[in-house]
């Protein structure tokens, strides 16, 4: 398919930016600074003691495993919505460059469909911000591994998960940039989906602040269809830290992100379809 060309020349695209670059390097720096300031004195699986920059942070002794569960829900954490900012922000600018005065004509001139060239943008910046996510998140499980011995994947879960998420985020993202030909609009409306996502994933809690009646029901209604962010990054949370998580629930939003995103890139390709270039 035709599409995977295209996502293979974004990423090639991607990779001579020197922007890209500097967030690789950046990644590679804070794992390296955290690998040489970790320390944790480890006997026979037990954890003795934990020091990060020199400083002792934890003398009691337990099990490694489940002494480093509160470490690895906050990796998690850190991984599920730093890999969404990286997202938002550094991928803003493929869709309005696919749109480029002259560019836009050449691609169009080759004997690829219309829809290819937006499915291939799509995949193409999908796949990028999953190599960044699982750069970061493997690069902290050989860390822990290293200096514990314990290696747990369950990290690289959370970082499948933030992946998915940006999907559904990023189909908005493509569409409005379709829309508008702006990569600061583009990155604005991934930042707003963010932020109204954490708000959805608390959709019950906060609608009881609401007067019930007709004020709840409208937040109910314009939060129903939005992807589940906080409630997608506490399950991403509850799998590295090896707490039970329900499985209809966490199905069920990755369901409603599926469609959100298919729905968002849809509207993308029909814009696309239409506009004169």
């Amino acid at each position: 398919m035709k599409s995977f060309v295209v996502a293979r020349d974004l990423l090639r695209e991607a990779a001579s930016r020197r922007w890209f670059l500097a967030l690789g390097l950046g990644i590679t720096l804070m794992l390296v600074v955290m690998g040489l300031s970790l320390r944790m004195d480890v006997v026979d699986g037990a954890l003795a003691a934990t020091r990060l920059f020199g400083k002792s942070m934890n003398t009691q002794i337990r099990a490694a495993d489940v002494a480093l569960r509160p470490a690895f829900v906050a990796s998690s954490y850190l991984i599920f919505y730093g890999g969404l900012l990286f997202g938002v922000v550094a991928c803003a600018d493929f869709g309005p460059s696919l749109l480029a005065p002259g560019r836009i004509e050449h691609l169009l001139s080759l004997p690829v469909r219309r829809f290819e060239l937006v499915v291939g943008t799509f995949l193409g910046v999908l796949a990028l911000a999953l190599l960044g996510a699982l750069y970061g998140a493997g690069g902290l499980v050989l860390i822990f591994g290293v200096k514990t011995g314990v290696f747990s994947g369950r990290l690289i879960v959370s970082a499948l998960l933030a992946s998915v998420t940006f999907s559904a985020i990023y189909g908005a993202m493509l569409t409005v940039a379709i829309a508008a030909r702006s990569a600061a609009l583009s990155a604005a409306s991934g930042g707003a989906l963010v932020l109204l996502g954490i708000v959805a994933g608390e959709r019950e809690r906060i609608a009881e602040f609401f007067d019930s009646g007709i004020s709840r029901t409208i937040f109910r209604g314009l939060t129903l269809f939005l992807p589940r962010v906080s409630s997608l990054a506490r399950s991403a949370g509850e799998i590295a830290g090896s707490e039970p998580v329900d499985p209809a629930a966490l199905t069920s939003m990755l369901l409603g992100l599926v469609v959100f995103g298919l729905a968002a890139l849809s509207l993308g390709i029909h814009l696309f379809e239409r506009k004169d270039f």
